[in-house]
């Protein structure tokens, strides 16, 4: 999520038109599969006129940057390895839980992991703020279904479905990790057997992530955008991802830099200082330059820029990677 990202999104021309039944897939394109997550309408449905759109915030000729918003029929977009090793990650993009930041945190982050064998699953999860029912809950609806899906049609996809990581940017980075900390919760009726498969991130990868909801730490705009203006601060202390972290939390991956001025890096302070105190396994880079929304577009020279190479480092020790 670069800091532009609070200007607000204009008009846009369709993108990622609906795919075919759960489990099903679409060809989209060279390269593009979707696959819808829910049977009929997801949960929440009010009959609100939803309308799926993206505008291209680039301004690099042949680079696309699409902000995407309209999420009407969550869905994942396969990207796959040429050559597989049955590894795969579950990519939720970020931008302030009022857009998706498609390319930069989604198909940019699915090349290089695709480069490694691994099976790319970008999550179009639905915006709490346009119109559904539980808004709270939305996404995480959204991303735990995603997971079970993912394991359900793993033979298909060609992964082995306990080695599947979730790997989630700024307000997708909390996303990620309200995944890899509340995946048991009961946050929708069960609709068919993939909803009895655990929704459990066998690796969570978090950059630049919104932990906290409750104090000066936060962004402010994800906060209100996932809970409303007025949410009581039991439900901001409910929704904040140190607060969660228990016994079933997966190893945590966190990266931040320092002079991040969008998203503090004392979330990631907090979240890590949560999993040591929780004894659970974690490694966090923290670089002093990079600012935010950085995605893969660090310059070489900068440090930070080896972040991806770092994780699936991490991946490959914790077993859910091949190195």
């Amino acid at each position: 999520m670069m800091p532009t990202r609070r200007a607000v999104l204009g008009g846009g021309v369709a993108l990622l038109g609906g795919a075919a039944g759960p489990g099903a897939t679409a060809q989209l394109g060279v390269g593009d599969e979707v696959v819808r997550l829910w049977p009929g309408r997801p949960p929440g449905y009010r009959g609100a006129a939803i309308m799926r759109k993206a505008a291209d915030q680039s301004k690099r000729p042949g680079h696309s940057d699409r902000w995407v918003t309209g999420i009407d029929e969550p869905a994942v977009v396969v990207r796959r390895p040429r050559r597989p090793n049955g590894s795969a990650a579950l990519l939720v993009p970020g931008g302030g839980y009022g857009f998706l930041a498609y390319d930069n945190e989604g198909v940019e982050q699915a090349a290089w992991l695709n480069a490694r064998g691994v099976t790319a699953f970008i999550l179009l999860y639905r915006l709490p703020g346009e119109g559904w029912e539980k808004r709270e809950l939305v996404p995480l609806q959204d991303a735990q279904r995603a997971m079970r899906v993912i394991r359900q049609q793993a033979a298909r996809f060609g992964v082995d479905p306990e080695r599947v990581a979730v790997l989630g940017f700024s307000a997708g980075g909390h996303l990620a990790g309200s995944l890899a900390t509340r995946h048991g919760e009961a946050v929708y009726a069960p609709v068919d057997p993939a909803d009895q498969l655990p929704a459990r991130p066998d690796l969570a990868g978090l950059v630049y992530p919104v932990i906290n909801l409750d104090a000066a730490i936060t962004h402010a705009g994800s906060r209100d955008n996932l809970l409303g203006p007025n949410a009581t601060r039991e439900a901001l202390r409910h929704a904040s991802v140190e607060q969660r972290v228990g016994a079933d939390t997966p190893p945590l991956f966190l990266v931040h830099a320092v002079d991040d001025d969008v998203v503090p890096v004392a979330n990631s302070l907090a979240l890590y200082d949560a999993a040591l105190k929780a004894g659970r396994k974690g490694e966090m880079h923290l670089f002093d330059e990079g600012g935010h929304g950085f995605g893969v577009r660090l310059p070489k020279e900068l440090p930070g820029s080896a972040w991806p190479g770092l994780f699936h480092a991490y991946g490959a020790r914790k077993g859910v990677f091949r190195g």
